[in-house]
């Protein structure tokens, strides 16, 4: 957990997608695919979390970082341990982040950040964002169960297909 939280905290300043007053970050969402594969739901909260705050501690992040990656992260877990696919965690990642935490993160921007967007104005950009990032995700994922150690991680007998 620590070495996602990690990565997703150093990365998080080279690549993000803006969008007003948020910062959306596709290396965020395939690390929260990744944890709740690995770790489980609530795990992968606390990742989520972890990188938020770091983020936001550093001046590199927005208070917006909290309700998309944990939910997001929450989901991604969630559907992975109901459907033991990899594609049920990026499906929980996209529809946490991309369509529940980018519209919780609407009168979030409105209170804390005086932002005055619509409220579907965050759906785009974190979706676009959330989708890049679980591709990204599952395609590390997919290395990884190729990967002899990391079976350990992952179980053998799971993802025997999409």
């Amino acid at each position: 957990m620590a070495m996602l939280v990690a990565i997703g905290t150093i990365c998080s300043h080279l690549f993000y997608i803006p969008a007003g007053v948020a910062k959306a970050f596709p290396v965020q969402h395939a690390i929260n695919v990744m944890a709740g594969v690995m770790f489980g739901p609530i795990p992968a909260v606390i990742v989520a979390f972890s990188i938020g705050l770091l983020r936001n501690l550093f001046g590199i992040g927005s208070l917006l970082a909290f309700p998309g990656g944990m939910i997001g992260a929450f989901l991604a877990g969630y559907l992975y341990q109901k459907g033991r696919k990899y594609t049920f965690a990026i499906i929980g990642e996209w529809v946490g982040t991309g369509i529940i935490g980018a519209t919780i993160a609407v009168p979030i921007a409105s209170i804390f950040l005086g932002s005055k967007t619509g409220a579907f104005f965050f759906i785009t950009p974190f979706l676009v964002s959330s989708l890049v990032g679980g591709v990204i995700g599952w395609v590390v994922l997919r290395i990884l169960h190729k990967n002899a150690a990391a079976k350990n991680w992952l179980g053998s007998n799971e993802e025997k297909s999409l």
